[in-house]
């Protein structure tokens, strides 16, 4: 058996007449592709600052402080939030830092895996509905049985107090 190949070539003409490729004879339009040309590039807007002049101008700032002896500028020294100290403090004191971290990844882990859950859930027919009047149902059994009347707050409130004193600690 005798295989026999027709020799492919692709012309790169770039010359187009009215948007169009140019004509070819029968026999050679079998044989030759014919690419129209692509547009330029768009040349990036040069009226725009980048951020990096930003970076350059502080550099350049301080080249010339340092140069003439004068202190740099501080560029707006910003505090860190209360509640970061706070946060930094409560980690200082821990002891066991690896338990205290395995324990928030699990956290993290079993919060994941509850969102995943409830989702499978709320995917069920008829089961969001049920457990919403669940909810609706039992929020209003609470409302009537602690907020109506004033000793059941106070009751309530005192003991959300001790709860929270026994939690945290007297102070």
């Amino acid at each position: 058996m005798a295989s026999t190949t027709t020799p492919l070539s692709i012309s790169s003409s770039s010359a187009l007449i009215d948007g169009k490729a140019p004509r070819q004879s029968a026999a050679a339009s079998s044989q030759c592709v014919t690419l129209p040309t692509l547009p330029p590039p768009p040349v990036p807007s040069q009226n725009r600052p980048g951020k990096g002049t930003t970076y350059c101008r502080k550099i350049a700032r301080n080249v010339i402080a340092m140069a003439t002896g004068e202190a740099p500028a501080e560029v707006g020294t910003t505090e860190l939030p209360e509640i970061i100290k706070t946060v930094q403090e409560a980690w200082d004191k821990v002891e066991d830092k690896y338990a205290v971290s395995s324990l928030a990844a699990a956290g993290f882990v079993g919060l994941w895996v509850s969102t995943g859950m409830v989702s499978a859930i709320d995917k069920l027919p008829l089961v969001p509905g049920v457990l919403e009047i669940v909810g609706i149902g039992y929020s209003g059994w609470f409302a009537y049985k602690n907020l109506i009347f004033k000793p059941d707050r106070e009751a309530l409130i005192q003991k959300i107090k001790d709860t929270y004193k026994e939690i945290i600690g007297s102070s």
